[in-house]
């Protein structure tokens, strides 16, 4: 009896590489132009200092706060819509416990940090839809 195990998909192995970010301060109506120029679903809110946490800026955040209470995307900041702390992966993070991660915390993507740095975005639906992992 031969055993064939499958190599470990990791965190980087699917990701997108790539980080693109904006400023707390921005507002609404410059993260939606940043979002649709970058042709992204998300963007990665920058650290105010060293000691800061990373946020994140959806287009879930923009909807449900920004055109469903009918406010001015023009008056909104970044900052008062976005997630903070953002959960992030370990770049060598066995692929299944990146899924049930993000699963279980309820989101749809998370960053993937190296070192210290965020390198790339893992999202449950490219897990399936960008990737051959079945």
């Amino acid at each position: 009896m031969t055993s064939t195990k499958t190599p470990i998909v990791r965190a980087r192995d699917v990701m997108h590489k790539g980080i693109i970010s904006i400023n707390g301060m921005a507002t609404a109506k410059e993260a939606a132009a940043k979002m649709r120029a970058k042709q992204v679903p998300s963007l990665i809110v920058e650290k105010r200092h060293p000691d800061d946490a990373w946020g994140i800026i959806a287009v879930q955040d923009l909807i449900r706060d920004v055109i469903i209470p009918g406010r001015s995307s023009a008056d909104v900041n970044v900052y008062e819509i976005m997630a903070k702390p953002v959960i992030t992966v370990p770049a060598d993070m066995d692929i299944r416990y990146v899924a049930r991660l993000i699963y279980r915390a309820g989101i749809r993507r998370a960053p993937v940090e190296d070192c210290g740095e965020l390198v790339g975005m893992v999202a449950l639906s490219s897990l399936i839809l960008d990737n051959e992992l079945f």
